[in-house]
């Protein structure tokens, strides 16, 4: 379980440097851009939830101009950035954003409020997933699409290697399969989900500059089995050696499993009078 209190101030804390910091999260949010491009869909109304600084907002402003766009973050700092990546002459325009300081799992927007759901790498920070599917179904409109991207089991693998053994604390997140993923989403309402996967790496000089950089993009361990206070020097030292067996040309492998996602919310169809059509198979004999 994490702690949402902690990532609330971690996140607080990185806001000012973490568009310096998250090169990762670029890369992702390029590339489900890129995903987008194959979609026909003009929507609305665009929640981007877990917005962080709003790397995507000048990239969704661009293409839905007349979109209605909600921003979302646990962290009101990380909305506040979001908020200024529109030029003031646009939020004068009426074409800003609606800034939100909430939680994915417990959204403060009313149901099938918005016709594009966008969330770049947030949902490994909630709790309870199925809840957060729940959450971002209920506040799409029939016929709106949710695209997100995560992170999966294999992120950080050679980190939670080099952990293992040194103590009884958890010191790296736990990340869902792509296929629970995918069986989250049916459940909570969506259809036929597609879902792929791919592997991106980034390589350190030493465990230390990785520490820094997850650090300074708020995504350092709050879980609420972490070991308390700092990590112990002999911990340190001892992960620092363990992670020295997957040096490889001179420099430390970080591997990130991405996933990414997308379903539709199917329309309700209804007859003349408002009532839903239910379809009822005949059962097979025999």
């Amino acid at each position: 379980m994490l702690d949402k209190r902690l990532l609330r101030a971690a996140f607080e804390k990185a806001a000012p440097d973490y568009d310096a910091a998250a090169v990762l999260q670029h890369e992702v949010c390029r590339r489900m851009l890129s995903r987008l491009d194959f979609v026909k869909l003009r929507p609305a109304a665009i929640l981007d939830a877990g917005c962080g600084t709003g790397n995507v907002v000048p990239a969704l402003r661009a293409r839905f101009p007349q979109a209605a766009l909600y921003a979302l973050d646990i962290a009101a700092g990380m909305v506040r950035h979001a908020r200024a990546r529109v030029p003031w002459w646009q939020r004068v325009l009426g074409r800003g954003i609606v800034p939100m300081c909430g939680d994915i799992e417990q959204l403060p927007l009313r149901g099938a409020a918005v016709d594009l759901v966008w969330s770049n790498l947030a949902l490994q920070w909630a709790n309870d997933p199925p809840r957060a599917f729940g959450e971002l179904r209920r506040v799409v409109a029939p016929g709106g699409l949710l695209m997100f991207s995560t992170f999966g089991p294999d992120t950080l693998k050679e980190l939670r290697a080099a952990y293992r053994g040194t103590d009884r604390y958890t010191h790296v997140n736990r990340f869902i399969d792509m296929h629970d993923l995918g069986d989250m989403l049916v459940h909570a309402g969506f259809a036929d989900p597609v879902m792929d996967m791919e592997y991106i790496t980034l390589t350190y000089a030493d465990v230390r500059a990785l520490m820094r950089d997850l650090k300074a993009i708020g995504a350092h361990n709050v879980t609420a089995g972490r070991r308390p206070g700092m990590t112990a020097r002999a911990i340190l030292a001892a992960v620092e050696r363990n992670y020295e067996e997957f040096r490889r040309a001179g420099k430390l492998p970080a591997t990130f499993e991405v996933i990414y996602g997308h379903a539709w919310l199917p329309q309700q169809r209804v007859t003349a009078d408002g009532r839903r059509v239910i379809d009822i198979k005949p059962a097979r004999e025999g």
